[in-house]
């Protein structure tokens, strides 16, 4: 597949952040032309510094709720693909800031529609959300692409508004041009150099450092939890096949199997079996905002229109998280994260 991509301009948003460091370091082992317009990195220490991607790609540091800067870059790249990953990501700052979650969200994706709309270059444009934009009945079995859309708090809700700002310009625009539309709904990512707030991982990672218990405010709240690179295999997927086949765009889930969307307290308890000694947690509410209790996705509609499956289950999915973690202790963390991807796509 990431044949595909070489030679290939692709444009992202987001590029900064945790998902797309990871995104960038892969598109340039294919050999693609990429282009990334973010705010700078929020964390002083993030995968995108680390890596050092921004040598191999042309990055332009920027809000993508500045049409005019935005649109001038993006003229400037003239992209064939635009993957747009730029958001306010996480449920608790949405509830401490949610105007600017919905600014950044919910216009930052019209920004970008706008200069997919306003171009001649573009074939293959996606929008990546999440699994949180459905409303959440608590069921317990996985939520379908046509369920309705009405999350809960603001950062699930702006992003069902993403959503449905997607569907409308595909229907007001998209769909008489020649440009493949598609929306991901992808579930709990984790992997080595996410270092974001409030993320049970970094979590982790953080109480293993500092020598203390990691504290589990939710430990029984269910989760989609899965690789990085396998919502980022999806996504290049899906990318790849509207390019060459219209009908295969649409809205899609993109999570784990069911049997490994697990509890937080489970993650945990993984986390531990793979670290070893120096590792412990407890279960303690804070008190925190609402968060969604039990949610699960149903994938088959991508594994059945475009062939996608998992390749890493969580058991695997935990130890290429303490593998790259441990590496960057160690200073090889970018040796590390070359192998996984080749480890994951086949290329070893």
């Amino acid at each position: 597949m990431l044949d595909f991509y070489k030679n290939k301009k692709v444009f992202i948003t987001g590029h900064t952040g945790f998902k797309g460091a990871w995104l960038c370091n892969i598109l340039v082992m294919a050999g693609a032309q990429v282009y990334g317009y973010a705010l700078k990195p929020q964390e002083k220490e993030n995968l995108f510094d680390i890596s050092k991607v921004e040598k191999k790609i042309t990055s332009r540091i920027g809000d993508i709720r500045d049409m005019d800067a935005l649109k001038s870059f993006f003229d400037e790249a003239q992209p064939e693909i635009v993957i747009h990953l730029a958001a306010q990501p996480i449920v608790r700052e949405s509830y401490r800031n949610p105007r600017y979650t919905y600014e950044t969200n919910v216009m930052g994706t019209v920004n970008i529609c706008e200069c997919v709309r306003n171009s001649s270059c573009v074939r293959s444009f996606l929008n990546v959300t999440t699994d949180k934009v459905y409303q959440n009945n608590e069921w317990e079995w996985g939520y379908r692409e046509d369920e309705k859309l009405d999350g809960y708090d603001p950062y699930s809700n702006s992003k069902s508004c993403s959503e449905l700002v997607t569907h409308s310009y595909i229907n007001s625009f998209f769909n008489e041009m020649n440009i493949a539309v598609s929306t991901a709904r992808a579930g709990n990512v984790i992997g080595g150099g996410d270092f974001a707030a409030d993320r049970i991982v970094p979590d982790c990672v953080r109480a293993v450092r500092e020598g203390r218990s990691l504290v589990l405010r939710n430990p029984y709240s269910t989760r989609p939890f899965q690789h990085v690179l396998e919502a980022l295999s999806a996504y290049l997927l899906l990318c790849k096949e509207q390019y060459t086949d219209r009908s295969k765009a649409g809205y899609y889930n993109v999570g784990p199997d069911e049997s490994d969307a697990v509890t937080a307290r489970r993650l945990a308890e993984l986390f531990g079996d793979k670290w070893g000694e120096g590792f412990t947690f407890e279960e303690k509410s804070d008190g925190g905002p609402h968060e969604a209790n039990y949610l699960k996705l149903d994938c088959s509609k991508i594994k059945v229109r475009l062939g996608w499956a998992p390749v890493w289950n969580i058991d695997t999915a935990i130890e290429k998280t303490v593998e790259w973690t441990k590496a960057y202790f160690d200073g090889s963390a970018n040796e590390c994260l070359e192998k996984q991807v080749r480890e994951y796509f086949g290329l070893i």
